[in-house]
């Protein structure tokens, strides 16, 4: 799944360094996700009582929640080691199997979006989830031999975005499923605290609130900012973040009261003022800004849906008359929605 262009353009080494640096190390330290937080502490605390691993857990929830943070934390709070890997690297049996028999007693394997992982490689997961034991084939055709390899006891931490493209059988395996909600603001302030203290940055109540309210609802997109306001507050201000000088690097970047960036306003500028509100299809959106489609799909559309602006519908997509007070326009008489109910259906593709 495509990241959000806040999060991922132009990351740096150093800056990765930086985001590692804020993440927390604990379960006490981890804002926010108070019941997901709560379940995972006794899952753990339960297990080392009792002497051994404990169960796989499975974390769902859109990007820049805290899965891979909660991975480590698990691994740290545990005293083990960690391996990572992902689904798109697990394209053959054999990849799994290799990354299986090289584990520690006890060893976490932190798999992100899992639900990208080779159907073959899926398979022999499952084996080794129940039974801690993998068939490695040796050979091919006929003469084909399956020798059954043990493997230590270890606890696999699966992340995804797209919790409903998980097989059945897979999602049973796991002991502990988390789903990640967005944050509040209220809590994104409190995210933006802690990392103001990391960074030795002199963050003042009102900027830290509005570096939230945009922030969408996302710690990762929250530090992101928090970063990039540093920096105008550095070089055009006197080093203290207040609202005013939020509001202007914020102007700045690009990203307005609602959290919407550059992308994200042109396709609802593109909506309403050369498609009269739709409904259009996604395909003709993505030529209208010059973007490819599932950049449109994938990054704009599910906060734009989220925040009420745009609508899917079975013949295209529209904008809601939030859109176009948003644009400071006024809504078209007989806009679909307008004076009435917009017929969702968040799954339809469009005919295009």
């Amino acid at each position: 799944m495509a990241e959000d262009p806040l999060v991922t353009s132009a990351a740096t080494p150093d800056e990765r360094a930086v985001e590692a640096a804020l993440r927390p190390r604990n379960l006490d330290e981890f804002v926010g996700q108070e019941r997901v937080r709560e379940q995972l502490g006794l899952v753990l605390s339960a297990a080392q009582r009792r002497g051994s691993v404990p169960d796989h857990v499975l974390l769902s929830g859109p990007p820049g929640l805290g899965k891979t943070t909660l991975a480590m934390i698990i691994a740290a709070e545990l005293a083990v080691p960690l391996r990572i890997t992902s689904g798109p690297a697990i394209q053959h049996a054999g990849d799994l199997a290799a990354v299986l028999s090289s584990l520690a007693e006890g060893e976490v394997l932190f798999l992100d979006e899992i639900h990208r992982m080779a159907r073959p490689a899926e398979e022999m997961l499952y084996m080794a989830m129940e039974d801690f034991r993998v068939d490695v084939v040796v050979g091919k055709g006929p003469g084909a031999t399956a020798i059954p390899l043990d493997i230590p006891t270890f606890t696999l931490v699966g992340a995804t975005t797209r919790a409903g493209l998980l097989p059945g059988p897979l999602r049973d395996r796991f002991g502990f499923t988390g789903h990640m909600d967005f944050y509040s603001p209220a809590e994104l302030v409190q995210v933006l605290d802690r990392s103001a203290r990391l960074l030795d940055v002199h963050l003042a109540e009102g900027g830290a609130q509005e570096i939230a309210g945009r922030s969408r609802g996302t710690p990762r997109i929250a530090n992101r900012l928090l970063r990039r306001v540093r920096d105008y507050a550095q070089v055009r201000a006197d080093g203290v973040l207040t609202r005013a000088v939020a509001r202007e690097a914020l102007a700045v970047y690009e990203v307005d009261e609602l959290g919407l960036d550059r992308l994200d306003r042109a396709v609802l500028d593109a909506l309403c003022r050369r498609f009269g509100g739709g409904p259009v299809g996604v395909s003709t959106i993505a030529v209208a800004v010059g973007e490819e489609r599932e950049t449109v799909e994938e990054v704009a559309e599910p906060f734009l849906v989220r925040a009420g602006l745009l609508a899917r519908t079975p013949r295209g997509r529209v904008a809601t008359p939030a859109a176009w007070t948003h644009l400071g326009l006024a809504a078209p008489r007989g806009l679909p929605g307008a004076g009435g109910v917009v017929e969702l259906d968040l799954f339809e593709g469009d005919e295009e």
